[in-house]
């Protein structure tokens, strides 16, 4: 056996990853959230709930991700869009992120989609 067969896949992990959510908030907050409740503290217990509304937006968010890479579409966009390399910064225009970066040599898995958020 080699290292590379004890690593598991981005899909394995993705679905770890949102198991390990949904557990977060089906099971643990709510039962805290219940605990807390029964014993009075009521500000914790709504606390406790809204913790929960979190962890559930990170499951939907790590499933989404997880059919995306089972789909193929990670480094793929319906429409032109711009990525941007991890590594040093490069930006490409298209539809796909490249294999590897002209730039650095960086593999796909550096590219993003650039976020305009300023």
């Amino acid at each position: 056996m080699n290292n590379m067969e004890l690593i598991p896949t981005t899909a394995d992990n993705l679905l770890d990853a949102a198991n390990g959510e949904n557990y977060e908030w089906t099971d643990m907050y709510a039962g805290f959230a219940d605990t807390a409740e029964k014993e009075g503290f009521k500000d914790l217990a709504i606390r406790f709930r809204m913790v929960g509304a979190i962890e559930k937006t990170h499951e939907e968010r790590y499933r989404k991700l997880l059919a995306n890479v089972k789909g193929g579409v990670v480094f793929v966009s319906k429409d032109v869009a711009i990525w941007k390399c991890r590594n040093c910064g490069h930006i490409v225009v298209g539809k796909y992120a490249p294999k590897v970066c002209p730039v650095c040599g960086h593999p796909q898995s550096y590219f993003e989609l650039r976020a305009v958020n300023y």
